[in-house]
């Protein structure tokens, strides 16, 4: 990539103040060349050769000889890019994270590493803590089966509060006792919570959250039907349902026919008014798959009302039975059946 012209600035003449003890001071040490990186210029990096002074620190209780002056918003002690650098690099690591942080920035014409971004990251200040209203209560997995620990997140903003060490209620209970202005606790269903909300927040209304109150029916459902299981056996037998009537010929797949003989059912109906359609677009002169092109259904769905000398042969039973491999064991299947009343089991 090729580099930005170089050019080069010095901070303001005023004499700095030495950062530890703030004294001023207007002796001069020397000067030398500072090369902060910056944000790339029309996709070419852009090189700053920033002159800075060293001073000396005349205070006589200040331990550091000499200190140099900073460009305030531009760099800061020990830093190797510029504010505005830094910034972007820290928008790009909390979008991004890592490896996909590093390769937007290799575009944007940036040069740093996955690594570098996640320490931008972590410079990051911690956001300004407000007072929650609902909160959000539930333990997390330090070591699973073994250590475990809670997590407090509040309920409006999705935000975590707070990560406590353990999950009992001496925990839990003074960090509620710090927030007296919570007024809904969402929860599981665990003691330790329960007792350090009623001790510490006797003010706030608990909840359980969706999780475990689904949780908790189907454990419910699961019991109830374990133990009710006998009497699934003292059902009658099921009452042979009627076979599902066709939708429309059109979504029949090729080869298939009606499986019901009612001519006055819901696909007689269908299969009538369908035939008229396509003998009359017949009659008009259209070709078949002309006609399947202008009602929008398959070829061989038109070619089957057209070769139908009468909209009675598409409702006519005529499906037929595919062969099975169990078949020539039915018979036997069958008197073992009888011979058990319908009750499975093993031989003894």
């Amino acid at each position: 990539m090729r580099t930005a012209r170089r050019y080069e600035s010095r901070p303001g003449a005023r004499p700095p103040g030495e950062p530890d003890c703030a004294h001023w001071t207007e002796r001069v040490h020397s000067s030398y060349l500072r090369f902060p990186a910056d944000l790339p210029a029309a996709g070419r990096r852009a090189q700053l050769a920033l002159r800075v002074r060293r001073f000396f620190c005349t205070a006589s209780a200040c331990d550091r000889r000499t200190f140099v002056e900073q460009a305030p918003g531009l760099t800061r002690r020990h830093g190797r890019v510029t504010e505005r650098l830094r910034q972007a690099m820290s928008a790009i690591g909390l979008a991004r994270a890592g490896r996909a942080g590093a390769r937007l920035a290799q575009v944007m014409g940036i040069a740093t590493s996955r690594t570098t971004l996640l320490r931008r990251v972590m410079d990051l200040p911690d956001p300004i803590a407000t007072q929650p209203r609902a909160v959000g209560v539930d333990d997390f997995a330090l070591r699973r089966g073994h250590v475990y620990g809670t997590v407090v997140i509040d309920a409006e903003t999705h935000q975590v509060l707070e990560l406590l060490p353990e999950r009992d209620a001496a925990t839990l209970a003074p960090w509620l006792a710090a927030h007296p202005g919570i007024e809904v606790i969402c929860r599981d269903r665990a003691s330790a919570y329960a007792e350090a909300a009623d001790t510490a927040a006797p003010q706030a209304l608990q909840v359980a959250d969706r999780f475990h109150l689904w949780q908790n029916i189907a454990t419910a459902v699961e019991k109830a039907v374990a133990d009710h299981r006998s009497c699934l056996r003292d059902l009658p037998p099921p009452s042979p349902e009627p076979e599902p009537a066709w939708e429309t010929p059109a979504e029949a797949a090729p080869g298939q026919e009606a499986e019901t003989d009612d001519p006055t059912g819901k696909f007689a109906e269908r299969a009538r008014a369908h035939h008229t359609l396509v003998h009359d677009l017949l009659a008009q002169g259209m070709s078949l798959r002309g006609i399947a092109h202008h009602l929008g259904w398959g070829r061989h769905t038109v070619q089957r009302y057209a070769r139908a000398a009468r909209w009675q042969d598409m409702v006519k039973g005529r499906s037929r039975q595919l062969p099975s491999k169990l078949d020539p064991f039915k018979p036997y299947l069958a008197d073992r059946w009888a011979e058990t009343d319908g009750h499975v089991g093993l031989d003894p």
